[in-house]
């Protein structure tokens, strides 16, 4: 992907039609692995199940090939997903340096209390994210503020295990997630998913007093 690199060369050109069409992209991957996961759902042995009988001979009861497929897709996929999330988070911060200097300059909208009061409730907070775990993949950060999560909104939030909920039949899956982040809405992919730490996110999320 070239944006980034071209970004960097005429800051000025960066917009949020720009971001768009990364976060299309990312949508467009997240299809994707959650497709290789039915995939492997349907043959029920996930990412980690055994592909040998008992006696080491390879399974028949199985499709050996569209698990191995689906299983080297995901992997490959995973890795250009965190890549361009990374990507996504630059040009973010690119996007609202450039809005920062105009308002300083006097040449955009300065009303930002406006802009605020049109964003729904937070429930949730974010206060901690593990580096290399699926929220930071999908782009959480500490501070971050819950408006949606999956089916969980301000609306019918009650308590933290609404969201345990949520994430516990959704592992493999895609959950739109949405957050407020220095006064702006920020809408993300999150897929809950086994990792090299603790539980399906790796990170801690406390609720908002209302």
């Amino acid at each position: 992907m070239k944006l980034t690199e071209e970004a960097a060369c005429e800051h000025s050109d960066l917009t949020m039609d720009d971001v768009r069409n990364l976060i299309k992209k990312k949508d467009e991957i997240e299809e994707q692995i959650k497709a290789y996961y039915d995939v492997l759902e349907d043959q029920g042995v996930g990412t980690e199940g055994p592909l040998v009988d008992a006696e080491g001979y390879p399974r028949a009861d199985v499709n050996l090939y569209q698990i191995r497929t689906a299983r080297h897709q995901i992997a490959c996929l995973q890795n250009d997903h965190k890549a361009l999330m990374a990507e996504i988070e630059e040009a973010l911060h690119k996007l609202h340096a450039q809005e920062k200097e105009k308002r300083g300059s006097g040449t955009a909208h300065d009303n930002p209390m406006e802009e605020e009061a049109s964003l729904p409730a937070t429930f949730a907070r974010v206060d901690a994210v593990t580096a290399g775990s699926p929220a930071h993949t999908a782009g959480l950060r500490v501070g971050d503020e819950v408006i949606e999560f999956g089916s969980v909104n301000s609306n019918n939030f009650q308590n933290l295990q609404n969201i345990a909920s949520v994430v516990q039949h959704s592992e493999g899956k895609a959950l739109r997630v949405v957050v407020v982040r220095s006064g702006e809405r920020c809408p993300m992919t999150l897929i809950p998913q086994r990792w090299s730490g603790r539980g399906l996110l790796g990170c801690n999320i406390v609720p908002v007093p209302r």
